[in-house]
């Protein structure tokens, strides 16, 4: 069907028509520019999301992505990151292959339409022009022929009459044939003037007219297709990135899937093995002596005397066997079954492991950080002195390259003194040299304690000797039974009796003249209890939200803050728990756990 001869008389519709179809595709180039701003917003946050869940260089952070499950993240972050830049394409094609080719389709269909319409307007005018001449011609044709009529009956008139003169009647009879000459000439131009307009109407309607809105028709039916082809590519944008995304979330997949639960669990050990061994067996202490004593000397009172000397160390307390600990001050409780304080002691976190911690933990206390990492439990010492060569070898590497380039540069001045003195950089060759020994010395140094490290932690039989750094002419099971032999407690006090005379003996002549009692651990600041903690576990304190108290040891990097209500109640809370105002002036506690 044609609008030319459908629609011949809507010309003004047709108008209003179009009009809107030019609308419909700049509302439909809108929503395409606003998608695109939707794809470029959505990249930029999948982008600021990626980068702000990226590990920060040179910090801890790093440290966690040796496990797979991390490294899977990290694969998850960098895929989000191509996702984003998918997006970012899915913008751009839209742009180029969509916004920008219709709003040039746009202007140039406005100036088509212009055009059209205009020529129909030309033909409307024409044919108006045409139909007023015929009206024109109508009447004028109308009013020659009332003239004449009128004319023809004057002359009749004047014919009939006797009195007038015969000079009137031949002046009425020329009149009356001038006007019927005019009302024939009127009627030959009204005809030719009214087929001229009939053939021009006939052009209007059936030619010029259908031609145009023909025109318009296609023009339109185009718009129609264009729009209908701009959808299409629009759908074809999004189908293009669609195989890149799914790589991206295939190889999220695949990160997933290389997760290894077990290599996790082993980096962890390899992580935080302390190179030390589990606790031997606990030894049976025989408290029936004493009776047996009694009974065969028949007096309790005596048996009771005499027992008392031999259970002394020294002449020292016998709550005074462990250096370092603080005694208890509380009253004496009564003792507690075996089985009790060996779960106990299996649940309780350890203060000092072996005689090595001890030297460890006084130098510690007195802020000193040992070169050679013998604070630090063998394994973690080993990792310690691993990663401090590695660092010295990228050193010494960093100076020979740069000792490499200076020599290069005096090769060139040598060769073309005009860019530059050679001997200006003897000086800087030298100093280059000279940084170069004194790293590779340090690095000697330490892989002599790496060696010797490495050396000692494979065999069991060598613990002793590690442990015996302060006590070396002593039995290596005493050492190994320092940790063994105490009783856990809150406070990290030791209230058993040593059963041992022996031992006793070794560890009050070594120890209890010099330390006859550890000073309490100065306040380096005060804290306020954030949420309430019951501390239920060995070491720890209780504390209720709002209350202060007093810091003796900051944050380790473990979680946990050392803190003392009054001088017999101190432990450890959790650092989120807290509030902590260190004073500046203070000299920082440093813990020897």
């Amino acid at each position: 069907m044609s609008w030319g001869t459908e629609l011949w008389d809507q010309f003004d519709n047709l108008e209003k028509h179009t009009q809107w179809g030019i609308d419909i595709l700049e509302k439909y180039i809108k929503f395409v520019k606003e998608r695109t701003e939707i794809e470029l917003s959505y990249a930029k946050q999948l982008r600021n999301l990626a980068k702000k869940y990226q590990p920060k260089k040179n910090s801890k952070e790093e440290e966690e992505y040796r496990y797979t499950a991390c490294k899977a993240f990290l694969s998850t972050l960098n895929e989000m990151n191509d996702y984003a830049g998918q997006h970012e394409v899915i913008s751009e094609n839209m742009t180029s292959n969509i916004t920008v080719e219709l709003a040039r389709y746009v202007q140039e269909l406005k100036q088509e339409r212009k055009s059209y319409f205009h020529d129909g307007r030309k033909a409307q005018q024409h044919i108006e022009i045409c139909w007023k001449q015929l009206e024109s011609s109508k009447r004028r044709f109308e009013r020659d022929c009332k003239e004449a009529d009128r004319a023809q009956q004057y002359f009749e008139k004047m014919d009939a009459d006797i009195n007038v003169t015969k000079a009137d009647v031949e002046k009425a009879r020329q009149q009356a044939q001038v006007r019927h000459q005019m009302a024939e000439d009127s009627k030959a131009d009204y005809s030719s003037i009214l087929q001229k307009f009939n053939h021009e109407q006939h052009e209007y309607y059936h030619t010029h007219i259908p031609n145009i809105f023909q025109k318009i028709q296609e023009m339109e039916e185009r718009r129609i297709v264009r729009i209908g082809d701009s959808m299409k590519t629009y759908a074809e944008v999004d189908r293009q990135v669609i195989p890149i995304i799914g790589k991206c979330l295939d190889e999220i997949v695949k990160a997933a899937e290389s997760i290894d639960q077990k290599n996790d669990s082993q980096l962890v050990i390899e992580a935080y093995k302390s190179g030390f061994e589990p606790p031997g067996d606990i030894e049976f202490e025989d408290y029936t002596q004493p009776m047996k004593r009694t009974v065969s000397d028949n007096s309790l009172s005596n048996s009771r005397g005499e027992g008392k000397p031999e259970l002394k160390f020294g002449g020292k307390s016998k709550g005074k066997l462990w250096p370092f600990i603080k005694k208890n001050k509380s009253p004496k409780q009564q003792k507690e079954p075996l089985s009790h304080r060996f779960n106990e002691f299996m649940t309780s976190k350890p203060k000092i492991h072996c005689f090595r911690s001890l030297k460890r933990g006084l130098s510690l206390k007195l802020g000193a950080t040992p070169e050679d990492f013998s604070n630090l439990p063998p394994e973690q010492r080993r990792k310690k002195l691993q990663q401090k060569v590695d660092e010295l070898n990228k050193e010494i590497q960093k100076e020979m390259d740069q000792r490499d380039a200076i020599t290069k540069m005096k090769d060139v001045y040598l060769k073309n003194p005009q860019m530059g003195d050679p001997a200006s950089l003897d000086h800087k060759l030298t100093e280059v040299s000279q940084n170069i020994e004194k790293l590779r010395l340090e690095s000697q140094k330490f892989e002599a304690w790496l060696a010797e490290v490495e050396g000692r932690l494979p065999a069991r039989s060598e613990q002793a000797r590690r442990q015996s750094g302060m006590f070396d002419a002593q039995n290596p099971a005493t050492v190994n039974n320092c940790a063994q032999d105490r009783e856990s407690s809150p406070d990290g006090s030791y209230t058993e009796e040593q059963s041992q005379e022996g031992e006793g003996k070794v560890l009050a002549t070594d120890f209890d003249d010099e330390f006859d009692e550890e000073e309490p651990l100065p306040a380096i600041g005060t804290c306020k209890a954030l949420y309430t903690f019951e501390g239920q576990n060995e070491g720890t304190i209780s504390v209720v939200e709002g209350e202060t108290l007093y810091v003796i040891e900051e944050d380790k990097g473990d979680g946990w803050t050392r803190i003392r209500r009054n001088e017999d109640e101190e432990g450890y809370v959790p650092t989120s728990y807290v509030e902590v105002y260190l004073d500046k002036n203070a000299k920082g506690a440093k813990t020897y756990i």
